[in-house]
């Protein structure tokens, strides 16, 4: 029961890695809210994990101010931030993605950070406490071709992990990522573009320990850094991706 007693916001939590994170942290005893723009997926998580479910697309200003308004009518404070809502882009050249494609993936993926930001990170500071944990990727430190955008916005989310980490720690807020290598959720077609045993045995051939990431990972990562065991470590970007950026 390492989260007993800690109201946590996870973004994105109706599926793959959000919903391995919700289930690991209501396990140790975190009431969650789960906040995804599939608003189905976000009920169905909740009612099994005995929390609270969302509709939420993160990069509008005005869901976030709607999750704050529950959050204070709930816990008051939120003592753990999830920001792992992301996208990406199918792989191609840089110059055939479209900005309309640009904007969004900056929009869900680096915006939604900077409104968290403005909203949360405001009532943690109010009580001098908190820990923030933004989902990047090995994509941002080991890009790999056809999917520059993507990698660039996960670069952006551990530079921004950082910079909050050295401003927000004077305030007794705590500001980490993790960097998954790619895993079995609904974004792995995507990344590969399309799933066939050819193109697993490639992305596969490139992570050591020969297995994709799961969400199990993820949430066995997330629990150790979101709670206080981890209370000494702020600003890192720890890399959960079985040898990929060695």
């Amino acid at each position: 029961m390492r989260l007993a007693r800690k109201a946590a916001i996870v973004t994105g939590g109706g599926s793959g890695f959000g919903e391995g994170i919700v289930a690991r942290f209501a396990q140790e005893g975190a009431m969650v809210i789960v906040a995804d723009i599939d608003g189905d997926a976000a009920e169905r998580v909740a009612e099994k994990h005995d929390g609270m479910a969302i509709r939420m697309d993160v990069s509008k200003m005005a869901d976030w101010e709607a999750l704050a308004d529950m959050v204070r009518a709930t816990f008051d404070v939120p003592d753990i931030l999830v920001n792992n809502a992301g996208i990406t882009h199918l792989p191609q050249p840089m110059e055939d993605v479209t900005e309309d494609e640009f904007d969004k993936i900056m929009a869900v993926n680096a915006k939604s950070v900077f409104l968290s930001a403005k909203t949360i990170v405001p009532m943690m500071i109010e009580v001098g406490k908190g820990a923030i944990l933004n989902v990047a990727s090995t994509a941002g430190v080991s890009p790999r071709p056809n999917l520059n955008w993507y990698n660039a916005s996960k670069g952006w989310m551990i530079t921004a992990t950082k910079a909050m980490a050295v401003e927000l720690a004077p305030k007794g807020i705590r500001v980490n990522a993790i960097n998954p290598v790619a895993g079995e959720t609904p974004l792995l077609q995507k990344f590969m573009g399309q799933d066939t045993p050819e193109i697993r045995a490639k992305f596969l051939s490139t992570i050591p320990l020969g297995r994709f990431s799961t969400p199990e990972d993820m949430a066995n990562a997330a629990t150790f850094l979101c709670s206080d065991e981890a209370s000494m470590i702020t600003g890192i970007a720890m890399e959960v991706d079985g040898g990929r950026c060695i």
